[in-house]
């Protein structure tokens, strides 16, 4: 497996952090530079479990990955759903103050846990596709890390200028697009896997 193909698998993988961090970027907007140290937590956080996955897959091969796959949508669809509906939620009930802080950005370091998580899930699958090739597993581990470590926080800089440009209920659209996320990963395990 070339470097090239790794790359290329980073991406795709990546790009669920992507859009999971442009939402955080719009619901945060410029208030990011308050909040830099959980901005840059949540990057690093995606990036550990995007890599670390394939890596249990590698090392699990092909048994355990098979079995987990067989669940593994619907863990990342329950995770999202709750993530999202939580956001739903609390973008029709502000604090009194009127004020949002790192907890109801959903920055708090669970949700950012939960989030890296739902996100990564589908990657474990992805580790099967290392075992024929075993001397590239650490080279694909750290390309697939540092990959979606860059596109979410690309994504949450795009995020945060779109959000602070544009006056929308960010919070619910952040919602739907997790709750969206979460069906599309349960969607293709189900039909197109």
């Amino acid at each position: 497996m070339s470097i090239l193909q790794i790359i290329l698998i980073a991406i795709g993988l990546a790009m669920d952090c992507f859009a999971v961090s442009v939402t955080k970027g719009m619901v945060v907007g410029n208030r990011w530079k308050t909040e830099w140290k959980r901005v840059l937590l949540m990057a690093v956080l995606f990036g550990v479990f995007q890599g670390l996955m394939p890596l249990i897959g590698f090392l699990g091969g092909s048994i355990c990955a098979e079995i987990i796959s067989r669940f593994d949508h619907w863990i990342a669809l329950v995770l999202l759903v709750l993530i999202g509906g939580k956001m739903i939620w609390e973008s029709f009930h502000e604090d009194n103050t009127g004020t949002q802080h790192a907890e109801h950005d959903g920055l708090a370091v669970r949700t950012l846990f939960l989030l890296a998580i739902a996100t990564s899930i589908d990657a474990l699958a992805m580790g099967i596709i290392f075992v024929p090739t075993p001397e590239v597993i650490v080279w694909a581990v750290a390309i697939i890390a540092l990959v979606s470590f860059l596109f979410s926080l690309t994504g949450f800089m795009i995020g945060a200028k779109f959000g602070a440009t544009f006056r929308l209920n960010v919070e619910l659209i952040g919602g739907l697009i997790l709750i969206g996320i979460g069906i599309k990963i349960f969607v293709e395990h189900m039909f197109f896997s």
